[in-house]
């Protein structure tokens, strides 16, 4: 069943003269694994600097846009998690916030107690609707409507509309038609949407595909009712139009990531709808970063302003160093990749050599390089970490 939410929450703008004042943010992908390390701790630090920014920036209202879990069925720790956070937003700090449902979230356990929820000011949308509903934020000067648009596959538009949708911008389409049918054409307006718009910038092996080929990217026209449209699912903070942004994902999820700063954007809307933003960093208590050198000038001069980032080195040496990761934990503790440039088969390792010193990870990340006559990608790395958690779960209950 569809409900219409509106939160009965008029805001103190009389600071910033009629101001509303939003935090845009998305993809938390909280439970990550990232190459077989739990980030759910260094997650909540950051999470941490996001409550304080909005006591700091007193912050009217959070858009979360999607992926708040890593996966469809989350690890418990995840869930404690985001209570946790949501306790503070709600309870602690009164902050109205509307979280849609990403790609990595099932959008039917993200919907539980949403009617509940919504009268604390917690407004969740899981699932697309065909009957979808705004929620109304309201200030001195009247009503705000956000459109929570979550991810929707072209067979769940087809669905439920009952018209054979076979992109997703089709798909979108539908849902932002059908929300702007409750909505006052003259009102201020705001979307809340997981997708990926045209010509916007991809991370590799950073985001989930939505579908093979180009059927997964939608125009960004289609957002041209709305005053500002805060965009999730690209983990690359980028500005699209001055009225449409990707925040970019809470914290690097990726070695093709390390050269993005991550964070969140504040929006101010007037009483026009006028908008301007301004992105914040958010700081990670450990930094990603890829150094890269011969193995012996790693480990006599060490690069002390790296040892506490999560780490993939690149060798440059000509042969195969014995045990070098070993070795260069004792200066980089936090050693997460390590592979050779250039290196040809026939100079490698015997393997028969290295494997009684290899973790279940690199052991399978050579089994999969014999196979696939490649190495495994970040997603693939995560998948596998996942698979093995829940595996290592299972023996310890059993």
């Amino acid at each position: 069943m569809a409900h219409f939410f509106t939160a009965l929450f008029f805001f103190p703008c009389t600071e910033r003269m009629g101001i509303m004042r939003f935090l845009h943010t998305s993809d938390w992908h909280l439970g990550r694994i990232f190459h077989g390390l739990h980030l759910l701790e260094d997650q909540m630090a950051v999470l941490g600097e996001l409550m304080s920014i909005i006591r700091e920036e007193k912050i009217d209202a959070l858009f979360i846009a999607g992926d708040i879990y890593d996966r469809s069925v989350p690890p418990t720790e995840a869930v404690r998690a985001l209570d946790e956070i949501l306790v503070q937003l709600i309870l602690g700090e009164k902050i109205p916030t509307v979280i849609i449902a990403g790609n990595h979230d099932n959008p039917d356990r993200l919907n539980f107690g949403r009617a509940l929820f919504a009268s604390e000011n917690l407004f969740i949308t899981g699932p697309a609707s065909a009957k979808p509903k705004p929620v109304i934020l309201s200030d001195k000067t009247g009503p705000i409507y956000v459109a929570p648009l979550p991810y929707c596959e072209p067979l769940t538009a087809t669905e439920l509309s009952g018209d054979k949708k076979t992109t997703h911008e089709a798909a979108l389409s539908w849902q932002i038609a059908g929300i702007l049918s409750e909505i006052p054409q003259k009102s201020r307006k705001i979307a809340l949407s997981h997708t990926f718009v045209t010509g916007a910038q991809v991370t590799p092996d950073s985001e989930r595909p939505l579908a093979a080929g180009g059927s997964s990217s939608v125009a960004l026209s289609l957002y041209d009712a709305f005053h500002y449209t805060a965009l999730g699912h690209l983990h690359a903070q980028q500005r699209l139009s001055d009225r449409a942004f990707y925040c970019g994902s809470l914290m690097k999820y990726s070695f093709s990531e390390v050269s993005q700063k991550k964070g969140v954007i504040i929006v101010d809307m007037d009483a026009a709808g006028n908008v301007t933003t301004t992105p914040l960093v958010l700081t990670p208590p450990h930094e990603l970063s890829v150094l890269k050198g011969r193995f012996e000038d790693l480990l006599t001069h060490p690069r002390l302003e790296e040892r506490e980032n999560y780490l993939k080195i690149v060798l440059t040496d000509s042969t195969p160093v014995l045990d070098p990761k070993s070795r260069l934990e004792a200066v980089y503790p936090h050693i997460l990749q390590l592979g050779y440039e250039g290196l040809s088969k026939e100079k490698k390792e015997d393997p028969a050599r290295q494997r009684k010193n290899l973790t279940e990870v690199e052991l399978f990340e050579h089994f999969f390089e014999t196979i696939q006559k490649r190495s495994m990608d970040d997603r693939e790395q995560s998948l596998l970490a996942e698979v093995l958690d829940e595996t290592r779960r299972e023996g310890r209950n059993a």
